[in-house]
């Protein structure tokens, strides 16, 4: 990583691919006139846009194409007038036929081809470093998001005789309403939450937006975890078993221990031993195994 003491400026962008009519994977490359290059689709963060929230307007922009995100695949670093460039990447799927064109003053061609012929033409060699870490790490993944609920009032300060009913307090009204673009690019398809009302003030915004009807679980509260460890433990493997693309709304005391049975002792990248507040842990599997987990951070405010 850079020295980010200095000023930084930061970008995204993903690997963006499909399988084409023999079921072989292609990559999408994309030529931009003004550099007369090839390159990954990516840009610069528009002020107060999340890293993920980038990369997905990105792709979109100068794909035309509709893009289903994975894991992270890292970043790369270099020095653009005097200045650090941070480009932060993902895998993501390409599900369905272009949907726009790109703006032609941008990228004038977009390609799609096979990884060896793909890594060939690129232009940069840090862009064929990271389409090299896509190889090796391979597709196929699904996503379950497991999520700390947002900033709520401190339990000093909470008159009522129920935590549970314990509300988000204003910091964590603006993080629920900005979580949208952080997983809309991970096309979820089911939202299981605590039935505490923190919980369901952090991921109403969420489930508004995307037409989603959000499950609410005891299952995945601190009133029954305190009873019973093991009810969302075996919840969250309910959802790995089935394969759902999931957000899982909870607490700190389970979250962490949710993730330690999900990963076993599989040993990845730094992670935390707890969440703060609307922070995440997406775990990406594969064939009901966990190959990566990326750490999300709150939305800022």
């Amino acid at each position: 990583m850079p020295d980010t003491s200095e000023p930084v400026i930061f970008a995204a962008g993903a690997v963006l691919w499909r399988f084409n009519a023999k079921n072989k994977i292609e990559i999408a490359l994309i030529h931009r006139p003004r550099y007369g290059d090839w390159s990954l689709p990516k840009g610069k963060l528009d002020p107060g846009e999340t890293t993920i929230g980038c990369a997905f307007r990105e792709v979109m922009e100068e794909t035309g194409f509709t893009p289903v995100f994975g894991p992270e695949l890292g970043h790369v670093s270099y020095v653009v007038d005097g200045l650090t460039k941070l480009v932060k990447y993902w895998s993501a799927q390409s599900v369905e036929d272009a949907v726009g064109k790109p703006n032609p003053q941008e990228v004038d061609e977009v390609l799609w081809l096979s990884p060896p012929a793909a890594r060939k033409k690129l232009t940069l060699d840090d862009d064929k470093s990271i389409v090299d870490f896509f190889l090796e790490f391979g597709v196929g993944t699904t996503p379950l998001v497991l999520l700390r609920h947002a900033k709520a009032v401190r339990r000093e300060d909470w008159d009522g005789d129920d935590d549970g009913d314990r509300p988000l307090a204003h910091v964590g009204q603006i993080q629920a309403k900005r979580m949208l673009s952080m997983y809309l690019p991970y096309a979820i398809t089911e939202v299981h939450s605590s039935d505490a009302i923190r919980c369901i003030e952090t991921i109403e915004p969420m489930t508004r937006a995307l037409n989603i009807h959000p499950i609410f679980s005891q299952d995945l509260s601190e009133y029954r975890y305190g009873k019973d460890k093991e009810a969302a433990l075996d919840y969250a493997q309910d959802l790995v078993n089935r394969g759902q693309s999931a957000i899982v709304c909870s607490h700190n005391p389970i979250l962490p221990k949710i993730l330690k049975k999900l990963i076993g002792k599989r040993n990845f990248k730094e992670l935390g031993t707890e969440l703060k507040p609307a922070e995440a842990w997406v775990l990406h599997q594969r064939a009901g195994e966990i190959v990566a987990v990326d750490w999300v951070s709150a939305p800022s405010t």
